[in-house]
């Protein structure tokens, strides 16, 4: 249990930073960089989400398949 919650406070954390960069880029009139923080901080996050979902995936595999 410990570990998904860390994993969403990881997430929102990622979610906070990467939305103050890319206002403090757009504010500063690059829109084209901001956009590319967003883009990135999206990806990264979705490969946090599939290595979460790859750990789930292999646990309800291990239960239902008793290996």
């Amino acid at each position: 249990m410990n570990l998904e919650v860390n994993a969403i406070f990881q997430i929102a954390g990622i979610g906070i930073i990467i939305a103050m960069i890319h206002t403090v880029l757009k504010q500063m009139g690059k829109e084209d960089m901001a956009h590319w923080v967003t883009v990135i901080g999206f990806v990264v996050v979705l490969f946090m989400v599939v290595r979460l979902l790859d750990n789930l995936l292999q646990e309800i595999k291990t239960i239902f398949l008793f290996h």
